[in-house]
């Protein structure tokens, strides 16, 4: 249950920044897998929107959310951070979201302070709760991790900064609560500039997370170099596979509209430039074969025989 958040916590210790692609579903899981990371990202907003076809507005379950994410775990052979809200309710809401989150294996969530509903920590209207209330919230997550799975890690987020007349200071304030409650990682949304950037690097206690939107959010372009300087150890960029999905179905399907044989022509040809190899074979189909022949009997494999189709053992 906790091979994943001992690997996460290896991962923390060592020197350099951890950088975390975002992927919304087990497929582009498995392609971030395959370009090769240490660590892979769970988005939230990617799965509220690929998996329900609802914004980042509080829309989404507990259940819909891990099981996306233990379906990515399973696919992916690096440990998964996953997003989990707000927790899905008050601090008895989140001894279950944690053992959940545990019993899907992966190696990190990151909870929030919202309100519920909650919504994507760049846009208006966010609210938070009380920073009393979310201290306690932290510290169910942090002693039912002790209880049920102590490698796991826990990452604390408040978006006190981006709620109405929030301030930098009740943040940095927050997050050094939740460090205090027993969190593992820190995780300010929202700073507008390099200037909070340095100031939260000088004034939180512990490991920091940075979360880079791009134009999506408020949250600056900066290079990663500078962020590390700064005190930030895990940066995560939460919908770098969404928006690429998007946007290349998006200009695939223009062209597939205009002219679908010629279209898929060029939907094969880049398909067959990336090194993953054919489709079936980055799906898992030869694994399959290697399955029947281990544990079907031997009249089994006869239906190869002058089959057509392609070859994928």
């Amino acid at each position: 249950m906790t091979e994943y958040g001992a690997a996460l916590r290896d991962h923390l210790d060592s020197d350099g920044m951890l950088v975390c692609p975002g992927v919304h579903d087990p497929l582009t899981a498995a392609v971030a897998d395959a370009v090769g990371f240490d660590t892979i990202y769970m988005t939230g907003y990617g799965t509220s929107l690929s998996k329900i076809g609802y914004p980042d507005a509080g829309f989404i379950t507990m259940p819909e959310m891990i099981d996306n994410a233990a379906n990515i775990q399973e696919r992916i052979d690096v440990p998964l951070i996953a997003d989990a809200d707000n927790g899905y309710g008050n601090a008895t809401n989140v001894v279950r979201t944690v053992r959940e989150y545990i019993k899907a294996g992966v190696g990190g969530i990151h909870i929030e302070d919202q309100t519920f509903p909650k919504r994507c920590g760049h846009t208006k209207g966010r609210q938070v709760i009380p920073r009393e209330e979310a201290v306690g919230k932290i510290a169910a997550a942090a002693d039912t991790r002790d209880e049920r799975g102590e490698e796991f890690v826990l990452i604390a987020r408040t978006d006190a900064r981006g709620t109405g007349g929030g301030s930098l200071d009740e943040a940095i304030g927050r997050v050094n609560d939740f460090l205090d409650a027993g969190a593992d990682v820190a995780f300010v949304e929202g700073p507008t500039d390099e200037a909070e950037l340095r100031r939260i690097g000088d004034a939180v206690d512990g490991p920091l997370v940075y979360n880079f939107v791009g134009d999506l959010g408020s949250s600056p372009y900066v290079d990663l170099s500078s962020l590390e300087d700064w005190g930030f150890d895990v940066v995560l960029f939460p919908i770098a596979a969404t928006l690429s999905t998007i946007a290349n179905a998006y200009a695939d399907l223009s062209a597939f509209a205009d002219d679908p044989v010629a279209a898929m022509r060029d939907i094969d040809d880049a398909f067959n430039e990336t090194p993953v190899g054919s489709l079936h074979e980055f799906s898992g189909f030869p694994e399959v074969v290697e399955w029947e022949r281990a544990y079907l009997p031997d009249e089994e494999q006869e239906k190869y025989e002058g089959s057509l189709g392609d070859d994928v053992e």
